[in-house]
């Protein structure tokens, strides 16, 4: 239990019958009228949903903890993937609800951060940007612009995303793991 004079960004509430929000941002205000209150902007942690909730100031919130620790992706099991505490060596389950779209950029020897609350899996999360080798594209044609220069690409992982034309078959390009943008090739 936290008062709501605690509250910092970061910070895990359990609110709404167990639901956990993460604090986004807050604000005490003190009005000339009146008692003070806090202002919050929470993001839920499962579902990603953003909402603003005033509480009155001082008042007992229940906190979470949440456990997050980067883990190597190992491999595939049925539809678990399987990572592994680089630390203890324990391997550990996760289902490909909790994986979600991260699964678009994973491959064997990643190191993604994994959040558990209660022996839970809340979610996995990867760097904002990864290296992954292109599968397979089209050549690319001078002077095709009717896709605005670009064209579908399949990664190592088997999802598909926009590159430029001058992209081939084999390159290792880095992507943004949050909107599946081409960034850039690597140098190798």
């Amino acid at each position: 239990m936290a008062s709501t004079n605690d509250l910092k960004n970061g910070m895990v509430l359990k609110l709404d019958g167990g639901q956990l929000w993460s604090v986004v941002e807050f604000q005490h205000v003190k009005p000339g009228k009146g008692p003070a209150f806090v202002r919050t902007k929470l993001k839920n942690v499962l579902s990603g949903k953003v909402v603003d909730k005033t509480f009155n100031a001082g008042v007992k919130v229940d906190t979470a903890t949440i456990d997050r620790r980067d883990m190597q992706f190992s491999y595939m099991d049925g539809d678990y993937f399987v990572f592994m505490d680089m630390e203890t060596y324990d391997q550990l389950h996760v289902s490909r609800a909790a994986v979600g779209d991260t699964a678009n950029f994973l491959i064997e020897g990643f190191t993604a951060s994994v959040a558990q609350h209660e022996g839970e899996v809340l979610y996995v999360e990867l760097p904002a940007a990864v290296e992954l080798t292109i599968q397979h594209t089209d050549p690319g044609v001078q002077g095709d612009r009717s896709t605005g220069g670009t064209k579908p690409a399949t990664l190592e992982t088997g999802h598909e995303i926009q590159v430029p034309l001058f992209i081939t078959t084999g390159e290792k390009i880095k992507v943004d793991t949050r909107t599946s943008d081409y960034l850039g090739r690597v140098n190798k």
